[in-house]
């Protein structure tokens, strides 16, 4: 069913008409949808319990999404539940029906509320939904019995009575206080139209690391080049074509184009390494920093 194509008026309108299943119907619509993955019982199934999925959606307005988007919601999680249904358990399809529709809206509202993650555990989930109510009658509680909280032992409460971590209750306490704002907005009148954009360290290298890097590799280079020329033309060939190139040779195949064994070559490429550190050791005391 595209629910995509209705608003949340005519998919209630829609709801309202369809017909109520009583539970021998119900039963062979989800039998004929299970065994025969019957399309027609299968839209039967979902248009009947369609008002149930838009009481629960209505249910979540507070929260600020747009109803036609919850109602979508609640159809998607109608439908998981519509493919998942098992009748051999004896269960009325809607008592089933009432997680999937809830748990599908609870995750929509979730994701959006917030561009951070606000939380993706079951114990995260019920500080998100319960939070403030839990909160609201504590404070009622002990503002009738005359007690004082403070804010730790506020959120102590909470933790226990919804049961979950403390620091959960202060991760979540820290997300519902907060709205999201542009990092484009002016941080006050007084700061001539700074944006908060500008206050956010740049990951990028700055210019002084850059010119220090460039710097580096310049010495690094004039240093190579002083060190090649300590070596006869057979060794820097070697060299060049064991490290210098993006595609290195093996020992095998500079020993047959050399009239040589794997081993000489071997031998060679490291008297080479040898006779290379030993000049760049020569150039300057700075050369032990790059060849530690």
């Amino acid at each position: 069913m595209a629910l995509d194509s209705f608003n949340d008026q005519s998919l209630s309108r829609r709801a309202m008409k369809a017909e109520l299943l009583d539970a021998e119907t119900e039963l062979k619509l989800a039998y004929a949808w299970r065994d025969d993955r019957d399309e027609e019982a299968l839209h039967r199934l979902i248009q009947a319990y369609m008002r149930l999925a838009i009481s629960m959606a209505a249910k979540f307005k507070r929260y600020g999404a747009p109803m036609n988007d919850l109602i979508q919601e609640a159809g998607l999680g109608l439908m998981k539940a519509a493919d998942k249904f098992d009748p051999d358990r004896g269960v009325r399809f809607s008592t089933y029906a009432v997680w999937w529709i809830k748990a599908s809206i609870q995750d929509y509202v979730m994701r959006n509320w917030s561009m951070v993650r606000t939380g993706s555990t079951s114990s995260q989930k019920s500080l998100f939904f319960n939070m403030r109510r839990v909160q609201a009658r504590i404070e009622r509680e002990a503002a009738a019995s005359g007690e004082e909280l403070d804010g730790h032992q506020l959120r102590h409460k909470i933790a226990t009575e919804i049961g979950v971590p403390l620091r959960d209750v202060e991760m979540m306490e820290g997300r519902l206080s907060g709205s999201d704002y542009s990092l484009n907005a002016t941080q006050s009148v007084e700061d001539e139209g700074r944006e908060w954009i500008d206050t956010i360290e740049d990951d990028g290298a700055q210019a002084s690391e850059i010119v220090e890097n460039e710097h580096d590799r310049e010495q690094l280079r004039d240093w190579l080049v002083q060190a090649m020329s300590a070596l006869n033309e057979r060794e820097r060939f070697i060299v060049r074509e064991r490290k210098l190139r993006e595609e290195t040779r093996t020992l095998e195949s500079l020993g047959t184009e050399l009239g040589l064994s794997k081993e000489r070559v071997r031998q060679l490429e490291a008297a080479a390494f040898g006779k290379m550190r030993k000049a760049l050791e020569a150039q300057s005391g700075e050369v032990h920093h790059f060849l530690a």
